[in-house]
């Protein structure tokens, strides 16, 4: 009895040293791998299957759905990321030369690359790199080959939504530990933060380290609140049912250039992103189906994803509508010279 009781205090006290690791975001698989069919004539960028979202219900009542609404469509590949300089630093040159285009590495493959203008002047700058809407956490549904998103089938808000497994969402997450990112770097003297969004809401940045180091490294941030020893640890009983999993998502980086380091171009890549973390609660099998019955956590989960693409598509229809405003030289005729 004595030894039993031993062996259970050792796992107890070892429990913190078996945290779970994701991939929160895998920039090599956003590889635009789809084109959607052309609208009014005008050719569409090529956008990734996987991460693929219409917009076409946020149109309003301008747009038939069934003609240009329907072809509305955004993803996660690469070249729709934004870059966005603060607004000291920003004007209309900066804010061309500043932008996200995919890059083929002999390494890893077809990943992403930034290129942000900063100003030469001496003041201090920085620039936010951000997915072209925010990710989902609970976007569900099939996507076809040639990006028609279907609806989920009944009861599937417990499978992994389409933006988990590297495609930005981790769920199931507790205290995080460490975060990593694999970046490459060109002696550039500037720094590198990370954006998470947890499932509240809540945004947070974490300082990953400077990029004055050349070719692929690994920064980390190692998380100074989590505690490895769960004798020291807050324990607390929380309810197994109805909970909604705690998630963090992928929000972006930070860019930030001193005012005493050189300005103008900055050039990096960027392959993935890891989480190491805690469980929030622990897989079990229980004797009955408390979600069967109830279907507390999928109404829940729905209400959720309906907010979440009520946030969605402002900028994507505004992109549209500047692209249908844009000139088009294909038809252009020169005037016959006299």
């Amino acid at each position: 009895m004595k030894r039993i009781f031993i062996l259970l205090v050792v796992m107890l006290m070892t429990v913190g040293l078996f945290a779970e690791e994701s991939v929160l975001i895998d920039f090599t698989k956003l590889v635009a791998n789809f084109t959607p069919e052309p609208v009014n004539g005008r050719d569409q960028l090529p956008q990734n299957k996987e991460t693929v979202m219409n917009f076409s219900d946020r149109v309003g009542v301008r747009y038939d759905a069934q003609n240009e609404g329907g072809m509305l469509k955004t993803s996660l590949a690469h070249e729709n990321w934004t870059v966005t300089l603060n607004s000291s630093a920003r004007n209309v040159v900066r804010s061309g030369l500043s932008f996200v285009k995919k890059t083929e590495s002999t390494q890893y493959g077809e990943l992403m690359g930034v290129r942000i203008n900063f100003p030469t002047e001496q003041w201090n700058s920085h620039a936010f790199i951000k997915p072209p809407f925010e990710i989902p956490a609970f976007e569900y549904g099939e996507v076809s080959d040639n990006g028609q998103i279907t609806e989920p089938a009944a009861g599937r808000m417990n499978d992994p939504s389409r933006f988990e497994n590297g495609y930005g969402v981790v769920k199931n997450v507790g205290g995080i530990k460490r975060l990593a990112v694999n970046v490459y770097g060109l002696q550039f003297p500037h720094s590198l933060s990370i954006i998470l969004i947890d499932n509240a809401g809540n945004e947070r940045t974490m300082f990953m380290g400077y990029l004055n180091f050349t070719g692929w490294k690994e920064l980390y941030w190692d998380n100074p609140a989590w505690i490895e020893n769960v004798v020291n640890r807050d324990l607390r009983l929380y309810p197994l049912y109805p909970v909604s999993t705690p998630f963090v998502k992928f929000g972006g980086f930070l860019i930030q250039r001193d005012a005493d380091k050189a300005g103008g171009d900055f050039i990096t890549y960027f392959r993935d992103v890891k989480v190491i973390y805690d469980k929030a609660i622990e897989d079990t099998e229980r004797d009955i189906n408390d979600e069967g019955m109830w279907h507390i956590i999928q109404t829940r989960e729905e209400a959720k994803m309906k907010w979440e693409m009520s946030r969605f598509g402002e900028k994507q229809i505004l992109r549209y509508l500047e692209l249908q405003k844009q000139a088009q030289e294909f038809n252009f005729t020169e005037s016959p010279k006299k």
